[in-house]
């Protein structure tokens, strides 16, 4: 029996995170309910285009190209000099729900990512907010944001 596809071949592989990665972007550029999460972002997006395709080509399960340029992704460290709150969480989601809608992938694959991407962007809060999420006050030390999870294989 052959082991179920990872989210990275799912999605297409290189090509399939690169058109999600770059529509991400563009909808972040593009929307007004996402201009404070595009303020965080320097002017040119090209950077931050490649960054992310490299980080989730590894965290959807395909070659971990991030680590083996940059060393461990350490994300919420990585995140600690920009100010991340609710409104920002909001809106970066927002703008991956909208490149993920613009991928051809079944509604299954397409919830899980969705719910990977929300609990990482959770971790990413660092800003307290009143009614803010429980995890905007952790500190540097906390666990790691689950990469999607991978269905396990039918024995058959």
């Amino acid at each position: 029996m052959q082991p179920r596809p990872t989210p990275y071949e799912q999605l297409g592989g290189e090509a399939g995170v690169r058109k999600l990665v770059e529509r991400f972007y563009a909808y972040m550029d593009e929307l007004p309910e996402a201009a404070d999460t595009r303020a965080l972002h320097a002017r040119n997006l090209k950077g931050s285009i490649e960054k992310l395709y490299l980080f989730l080509s590894g965290w959807l399960g395909g070659p971990d190209l991030y680590q083996q340029k940059y060393g461990h992704p350490m994300l919420r460290r990585r995140h600690l000099p920009f100010s991340i709150g609710n409104r920002e969480h909001d809106q970066w989601l927002l703008c991956m729900q909208r490149a993920l809608d613009d991928m051809p992938v079944d509604q299954t694959l397409r919830a899980q990512l969705m719910d990977a991407f929300a609990r990482t962007a959770d971790h990413m809060r660092n800003r307290p907010e009143p009614g803010g999420h429980p995890w905007a006050a952790r500190v540097p030390g906390s666990p790691r944001a689950a990469p999607p999870k991978r269905e396990p294989e039918q024995k058959g």
